[in-house]
C-alpha cells in the first residue's frame, strides 16, 4: 500500500490567505508499519516532453487528480503576492538548497535521534486533520463527572523534511475528544495554525529550519543562513514567531493554549461542536513579547499561572514571572545564570518556585566546531534554585546542588519542617539517565526513575533517593488540586520500550507501591491526564485518589485508536472510546469541564 497524498483544493488555497486555513497532511502515512521518506515525495506537475517518464506514484495520482478535480500546485510553488526579484531570488536559493546543502546532507549518515525513517515511523508518523466524528461507539460508562472536553498536543509535521528531522520539530495537532450526556462522544483533530505553518502552507513545503532535527554542525549554519537569506528578501517572515506550539496545554483565564518554548503560546477556541479554531497567536493583551516554556504552572489555591522565559542567546538568561487568575502580569524577575541552559519543566510550592539548572546546556559556538548547540556538560554539576514566588529582584534566590540528576520532567514540590525545624523543599520528578538520552545516541541503557529530592534551605545541602527502581516513568502528574502541596500518589506513564508507553503506574509515595495499569499486547499510549471527581473540586478533604485517568491508545496490532478512562482508586478501566482515525503518539493533554468552557474567552 502507498502513502496517500492530499493537496490542496481551490477552496483550500482561497483559505490559506485568512488567519484560519484548513490544512491536509501533505504526507500521510496511515498503516502502523509505514515510514515516511527522507526526501520529499514528488510534486504533481505535468511532465516536460523532454523529461523521463514520470514515477508511477505521479502517474498514479494525476490520475485520481482528474478523476476529483483537484487543483496541485505547480512548480515552483510560489504564493501569489511575491513581486518578480523575489520570485527570482526564490529559485536562487531554492537552486542553492537542492544541488548544494540536501546534496552535503546525503554524504552524511543521520543520527537516529534525526533520522526522520526513525523518528517519523509507525504511529509516529503524521495524520491529516479530522473534522468532527459524532456518536463514536463507546465501551462501558462515561463517568457522570467527565463532562468536557479532552485535549492533547503532539508533533504532526505537515511536510516531508529534506534533512534530518527530531520528533519535538513536528508541526503542532491537537486532538480533541469530547465527552457529553448519554454516553456520547466525538472527536476531532486540528493542527493550530502557527504563523509558520501558514507560511509553510503557501509554498507548499519546509522553508523554516528544524531546531534539533537540522541545526547541527556546518550544514546546519548553511541550514540558518539560508533561513536568514529568505526572510532579508521577505520570502518568509519571522517576526511572528517560528515556533510550533506542539508541545504543552494549559486552560487559563478562559483561554486553552498550545505551548513550545521557541515561541509564545497559541490561543486555540473549542468550538460547541467539539471543534478546534487557532484564534492566533496570544501575548496576554500585549503583557509579554517572549516565548515561554511548555509547562506553566497553575496554583489551584490562588488560580495564579507561574511560567518561565529562556533565552539561549544574551542574558538574562532566565526570566520568571506570573500571571494572576485575571490574566494580569507581574513583573519580571531575572534569575542570575551563567550559561544558557535547557529548562523544559519547573514546579512550585505554597511559597517558593524550584528552578532545575542541570547539565543540557546551549552552546551555538559548538556549530561552528561542527557539533550540536544542545550540549550535555558532564563538567557541571547539577543544581535547583529556590526563589521566593513574592522575591521582586531574584537575589533571595537558594542554589543547591543536587549532583547526578536530570529531571526532564518534575511532577510536584512541597515544603516540610524537618525535626530540627529546618524547611525541606521536597521535589518528586523523574531523573534521566543519561541526560541528553532524548537528543542523542547512547550506548548506556536509557533510564528514567521516579526520585525524591531533600533541599534543606538553611544547610543547602541535598540528597536523593529513587522511588521506583528498575521501572521507566515519564509523562505524568498529580492530581491537580494538590499541586504545590505534599501529595501521596503521582500517575505515570510506563515508558517501556522506550519511546513507547506500554501502561500507567499508580506509584505511593509513601510506601512506594506500584499499581500497574497494561494497556496490552501491542498497545501503546502516552502521557495519562488524572480529573478529580468533581465533588472535590470545592475542597481538598476527599481521598486524593477519587478520580479518572485518561489518555490516548494506540493498538498496532489492529491498527485501532481510543480513549480509555481507568479509575484512579483501583486503576480498572471503566470505559474506552474508540476514535475514527489513527491518533499519533504525542506530548502533553488536559481536560476542560463544561463548565470552564462555559466561561471561554471567544
Amino acid at each position: 500500500m502507498q502513502p496517500s497524498l492530499h493537496f490542496f483544493t481551490p477552496k483550500h488555497q482561497s483559505l490559506l490567505q485568512t488567519q484560519s486555513p484548513l490544512f491536509t497532511c501533505k504526507f500521510i502515512v496511515n498503516p502502523a508499519n509505514k515510514t515516511v521518506p527522507r526526501n520529499p515525495l514528488p510534486l504533481l506537475s505535468p511532465p516536460a516532453p523532454s523529461r523521463s517518464p514520470p514515477h508511477p506514484e505521479v502517474v498514479e495520482l494525476m490520475v485520481q487528480r482528474e478523476r476529483s478535480n483537484v487543483l496541485v500546485p505547480q512548480h515552483p510553488n510560489y504564493p501569489v503576492h511575491l513581486n518578480r526579484f523575489q520570485k527570482l531570488a526564490a529559485v536562487a536559493l531554492d537552486k542553492i538548497e537542492t544541488s548544494v546543502i540536501m546534496r552535503l546532507e546525503k554524504n552524511h549518515v543521520l543520527p537516529k535521534m534525526v533520522d526522520p525513517a526513525v523518528q517519523i515511523s509507525g504511529n509516529f508518523a503524521p495524520v491529516e486533520e479530522c473534522p468532527v466524528h459524532h456518536g463514536l461507539e463507546v465501551v462501558g460508562r462515561i463517568p457522570a463527572c467527565l463532562r468536557g472536553v479532552y485535549v492533547r498536543n503532539g508533533a504532526n509535521p505537515m511536510f516531508a523534511p529534506s534533512g534530518g528531522h527530531h520528533l519535538f520539530d513536528g508541526d503542532g495537532m491537537i486532538h480533541a475528544v469530547s465527552l457529553g450526556l448519554g454516553n456520547k462522544a466525538s472527536y476531532s483533530c486540528r493542527y493550530t495554525r502557527t504563523s509558520r505553518l501558514v507560511q509553510e502552507a503557501r509554498f507548499g513545503r519546509c522553508m523554516f529550519p528544524k531546531p534539533i532535527g537540522e541545526l547541527h554542525g556546518h550544514l546546519g549554519l548553511a541550514r540558518l543562513g539560508l533561513y536568514m537569506a529568505r526572510a532579508g528578501l521577505g520570502l518568509v517572515d519571522g517576526s511572528h514567531g517560528t515556533g510550533v506550539a506542539n508541545a504543552g496545554l494549559v486552560y487559563f483565564n478562559g483561554r486553552l493554549l498550545a505551548m513550545s518554548e521557541d515561541d509564545l503560546p497559541y490561543h486555540v477556541k473549542i468550538t460547541g461542536d467539539g471543534d478546534l479554531e487557532t484564534i492566533g497567536r496570544f501575548n496576554f493583551s500585549d503583557q509579554i513579547d517572549c516565548p515561554l516554556i511548555a509547562h506553566p504552572k497553575l496554583d489551584p489555591v490562588t488560580g495564579d499561572l507561574h511560567t518561565l522565559n529562556y533565552n539561549v542567546l544574551k542574558k538574562p538568561y532566565l526570566k520568571y514571572f506570573r500571571f494572576d487568575k485575571f490574566g494580569r502580569k507581574s513583573g519580571d524577575l531575572h534569575v542570575d545564570m551563567d550559561q544558557a541552559t535547557m529548562i523544559h519543566d519547573f514546579a512550585i510550592t505554597e511559597n517558593f518556585v524550584v528552578i532545575p539548572d542541570h547539565q543540557m546546556v546551549f552552546k551555538l559556538s559548538e556549530m561552528i566546531r561542527g557539533g550540536s548547540p544542545v550540549v550535555y556538560n558532564k563538567n557541571k554539576t547539577s543544581r535547583f534554585g529556590v526563589l521566593q514566588q513574592n522575591d521582586v529582584v531574584g537575589s533571595g534566590i537558594q542554589w543547591i546542588n543536587v549532583p547526578n540528576c536530570f529531571c526532564f520532567h518534575l511532577w510536584n514540590a512541597w515544603e516540610e519542617i524537618s525535626d530540627t525545624g529546618d524547611k525541606i523543599i521536597v521535589v518528586i520528578g523523574s531523573c534521566m539517565n543519561p541526560p541528553d538520552s532524548i537528543f542523542n545516541e547512547s550506548k548506556d541503557t536509557f533510564r528514567s526513575e521516579l526520585s525524591e529530592i531533600r533541599m534543606n534551605l538553611r544547610t543547602r545541602q541535598s540528597t536523593q533517593r529513587v522511588i521506583v527502581s528498575g521501572m521507566n516513568l515519564e509523562a505524568g502528574q498529580v492530581n491537580g488540586q494538590y499541586l504545590g502541596q505534599k501529595t501521596r500518589f503521582v500517575y505515570l506513564a510506563i515508558a517501556d520500550p522506550w519511546p513507547k508507553c506500554s501502561g500507567i503506574a499508580k506509584v505511593d509515595l509513601q510506601t512506594g507501591k506500584v499499581t500497574k495499569f497494561m494497556y496490552g499486547t501491542w498497545r501503546y499510549g502516552g502521557e495519562p491526564f488524572f480529573v478529580p471527581d468533581k465533588k472535590q473540586t470545592c475542597n481538598r478533604n476527599g481521598n486524593e485518589d477519587e478520580g479518572y485517568i485518561m489518555g490516548l491508545v494506540r493498538d498496532e496490532k489492529k491498527e485501532m485508536s481510543e480513549m480509555v478512562i481507568v479509575k484512579g482508586s483501583s486503576m480498572e478501566q471503566v470505559a474506552a472510546i474508540r476514535l475514527p482515525s489513527r491518533v499519533p503518539y504525542g506530548f502533553h493533554g488536559t481536560f476542560i469541564s463544561q463548565e470552564e468552557l462555559r466561561r471561554q474567552v471567544i
